[in-house]
């Protein structure tokens, strides 16, 4: 019975990699399979007849392989196991005594390991050994190192926060996520414990939407921590012992769940008065000044009322973000009118109100809060210290648009961007940037990227411009040079760009610098031409000043979701690192162009081209499905355009950098950082018309449905039929970047599966990541956004992993750290989980600390 078992499992196994090598081998991919699978199947038939060159067979069969293997991918331990893992298991199976035992004839004796078998052990022998060198290597890695001079240098860098704070989402409106102090070092870093834990209670329910997230990153001023919540409650919490002091419930307003894609908030911004300008006894703004509040209502076209009839669109990606529409929580009715006032508005000053945050919602408002207390400012926007953000909105419907991402604070202004939900409509809110006075909430600009010379406040009973590419994710500010940067993001739809304007097409994948007391643009920096894949700037910019050439440089460093990161004079936008035009690949659907170049930078994080050869699975047979998916859709390599067969988009909109951003250190002028590698699929759809759903069409989930386009669009991540990335890992690294030259200094296989695979075993693949790193002047950097549930330090020198501890949930948020009124160095990560990413939920706030200040 047992050589009966085996044989039929081996001649299975045999006779779907011949099927499939053929298919294989007739879409111009290898042959292999074919040989493969022929030698298994007559191995299995001599098993299964008690003949033993069965064994020996199988043994060649084995040796033949890993010679493949070899030749293919070298000694990849990954790689290669792929290959023979399946194969080595068998090969074992068929050494044990009962096949031996079977394979005895009655005429022969008593049956005895033999040449036969003897020459499969050596094969298992051999092909072990080989598995065993390859797991020592790191085929993967660049070894190197910061000189000593670069890690102990020193510059005078001007800023107004306070070194023991985290005053903003990247500690400073520079956005470099940086700290400068040095009580945790690469040598004491291993004795970092659990200082405090807090539980916020906003846990992640069954009708919220997919996109549900903990993105938070903690500020810490005047000894307070102050969190969000992604139902956006704000709360305030001694940042010694984690006690809270206050807790906002903004009582979100009820949202159409079919409709809402987010409900994530990736922080607060904070505003200290006495730093700036007087507070004035009152501030009072004359008619004209367009101070908008009260509650967001909603209005419905015919044309919205077909885009909200979208509920069944249900699809999401195998655990990965995307911009699925999904729902969010039932909460408060929304108020059935605009509520839009022009007119005198006294602010009332509140002391308390001195010192205030600013807190962005899910369901379209702005509101301003007591740092102190965690009561409303009135005199912002209303009595109710609200702004409307849907004011003045078009084709508003409940969940459209919102922020996700903390507002900028700049002198007397607070300037906010916005969400909208992707890839709905092509008729979609609009993407304008407004600015707001600080005191009043009166608005003082808006930018349009479709009108981009209409800077003034729009006048009442006008609108927006529909579907205008927006700025979701956090800017950063320059006070001298008076510049904000935004990184922006593109048109629905995302896949098709068709009919796109001028200003779209220059606005779109860009960063864009604007005059902060007159949103005129000051230049535009387009990382994608004609943007065809998503690849929308994701992530602040972070502002550094550098020494090149031996002059001082003001820099900017974008990093981007196809992995360019881009040094740019955030005077004028120019290069500081060369950045080329190289060509791009063509084929675009019927009616639409691609861009025939795309900018690559000096610091290019661009994955090397896949290949046939780099498919993967757990076994050779997921593999060869791999294989014949590559072979059966579109790849030219990077921006490969979206088409009707279905093609594969490398990297993926995940991004190789996403939200999180990078970590710029200041005074060493390095960067650390998380590159992720995840191939997307994406196939254009055709619309039987632009209204019609298109969805579970005979059994079809559709991801983006682009009403009012002519094509829908099916997302999603390249995988196997085993769930599994098609592409061979690693997926994460991280990485150390000399900013003066542009050169990697190192990059090293980041995270382990142990939260992955059913089974939770730590193997070291290299995860994909979201959330960002920090890196502090004792040259530790931190790092808690790997989908393996660690909070991680790393010596900011060589890029070893030098910490780690155990989360309780998904850490997929960027850490901070501060200074304690007990003197000690803090390091504070929210453990909450990410909806998209399959990470577990949770509401953890944790801090770490040495055990006494040094």
């Amino acid at each position: 019975m047992y050589r009966l078992i085996l044989s039929v499992i081996i001649l299975v196994i045999g006779a779907a990699l011949l099927a499939g090598g053929i298919w294989l081998a007739s879409l111009g991919g290898s042959w292999f399979y074919i040989g493969l699978g022929i030698a298994l199947v007559i191995s299995a038939v001599l098993t299964y007849r008690c003949n033993p060159v069965g064994l020996a067979l199988y043994g060649a069969s084995l040796l033949v392989t890993l010679g493949w293997s070899l030749w293919e991918v070298g000694f990849d331990w990954w790689a290669l196991s792929a290959r023979g893992s399946l194969l080595i298991v068998l090969g074992a199976l068929l050494l044990l005594p009962p096949m031996v035992r079977s394979l005895h004839r009655p005429s022969t004796g008593l049956a005895r390991y033999d040449g036969y078998s003897g020459s499969l052990a050596g094969a298992l022998v051999i092909t072990a050994l080989a598995g065993i060198y390859a797991m020592l290597q790191s085929p993967h890695d660049i070894s190197g190192n910061f000189a000593d001079n670069r890690m102990s240098a020193s510059r005078a860098v001007e800023t107004v926060v306070p070194d023991g704070e985290w005053r903003a989402y990247g500690r400073t409106a520079a956005g470099d996520r940086y700290s400068p102090l040095t009580q945790i070092t690469p040598q004491n870093v291993g004795n970092l414990k659990v200082a405090w834990t807090y539980h916020t209670g906003d846990i992640r329910g069954p009708n919220d939407p997919g996109e549900a997230t903990y993105e938070v990153t903690p500020l810490m001023i005047d000894n307070t921590v102050y969190v969000c919540t992604p139902h956006n409650l704000v709360i305030a919490l001694d940042a010694v012992s984690g006690k809270e002091k206050w807790r906002f419930d903004p009582h979100l307003q009820q949202t159409v769940k079919q409709t809402t894609q987010h409900l994530t908030c990736r922080g607060v911004s904070y505003f200290d008065g006495s730093a700036s300008s007087p507070w004035p006894s009152s501030a009072t703004q004359p008619a004209s000044a367009n101070v908008v509040s009260g509650s967001p209502k909603t209005v419905l076209t015919e044309e919205q009322r077909l885009a909200a009839s979208v509920a069944e669109v249900t699809t999401q990606a195998a655990g990965v973000p995307q911009n699925v529409v999904t729902g969010q929580a039932k909460r408060g009715a929304p108020n059935p009118e605009v509520d839009r006032k022009d007119s005198t508005i006294t602010a009332s000053i509140d002391p308390s109100c001195v010192k205030r945050l600013l807190a962005p919602t899910s369901d379209g408002r702005l509101i301003s809060l007591s740092a102190e207390t965690g009561k409303i400012c009135p005199g912002f926007g209303g009595d109710d210290g609200t702004i409307n953000l849907w004011a003045n909105m078009p084709n508003i419907t409940p969940g459209s648009v919102y922020s996700t991402s903390p507002p900028v604070v700049a002198d007397h202004l607070v300037i906010v961007g916005g969400a909208v939900n992707d890839n709905v409509s092509t008729t979609s809110p609009s993407g304008v940037i407004r600015a707001f006075d600080i005191y009043t909430g009166a608005l003082v600009w808006n930018f349009d990227s479709k009108k981009p010379d209409a800077t003034s406040p729009i006048s009442n009973g006008q609108t927006y411009s529909e579907n205008a590419p927006n700025s979701w994710s956090v800017s950063s500010y320059d006070a001298k040079l008076g510049l904000i940067y935004l990184p922006m993001g593109n048109q629905s739809p995302d896949q098709y760009g068709v009919n796109r304007s001028a200003e779209v097409e220059k606005f779109s994948s860009s960063i864009l610098a604007l005059d902060v007391n007159t949103g005129k643009v000051a230049w535009v920096f387009q990382g994608v031409h004609h943007d065809l894949w998503d690849m929308d700037v994701p992530a602040q910019p972070s502002l550094v000043d550098l020494t090149i050439g031996g002059k001082q440089v003001p820099a900017l460093v974008a990093p981007t979701k196809q992995g360019e990161v881009y040094v740019l004079n955030r005077k004028t936008g120019v290069p500081v690192l060369p950045v080329t035009e190289e060509p791009a690949p063509s084929g675009a659907v019927k009616g639409d162009t691609t861009a025939a170049t795309q900018p690559v930078s000096t610091i290019s994080f661009k994955p090397v081209p896949l290949t046939e050869k780099d498919m993967w699975g757990a076994t050779p047979l997921d593999q060869l499905a791999c294989r014949i998916a590559f072979r059966s859709l579109t790849y030219d390599g990077r921006y490969t355009p979206p088409t009707t067969k279905g093609s594969i988009i490398y990297p993926g909109n995940f991004g190789t950098f996403n939200w999180g951003g990078v970590a710029v250190d200041p005074d060493r002028q390095v960067m650390f950082a998380m590159p992720v590698y995840l191939a997307f699929t994406s196939k254009l759809v055709p619309r039987p018309d632009a209204y019609a759903r298109v969805i579970s069409k005979d059994g079809q989930d559709v991801f983006n449905e682009n009403f009012g386009a002519p094509y829908a669009a099916k997302m999603g991540a390249f995988l196997s039929p085993l769930g599994l990335p098609c592409q061979s890992p690693p997926w994460g690294y991280i990485a150390g970047v000399d900013l003066t030259n542009g050169q990697i200094v190192y990059k090293h296989v980041n995270g382990t599966v142990r939260d992955l695979s059913p089974v939770p075993v730590p193997f070291k693949m290299g995860v994909p990541g979201i959330g960002g790193p920090i890196i502090t002047k004792g040259g530790v950097a931190f790092l808690s956004g790997t989908l393996d549930y660690y909070i991680r330090g790393y010596d900011l020198k060589t890029g070893a992993e030098i910490w780690r501890d155990r989360l309780p949930a998904g850490g997929q948020a960027t850490p901070s750290t501060y200074k304690g009124a007990d003197g000690r160095q803090y390091l504070v990560v929210v453990a909450g989980g990410h909806g998209s990413t399959g990470t577990e939920a949770g509401d953890a706030i944790i801090a770490y600390a040495l055990p006494n200040a040094l």
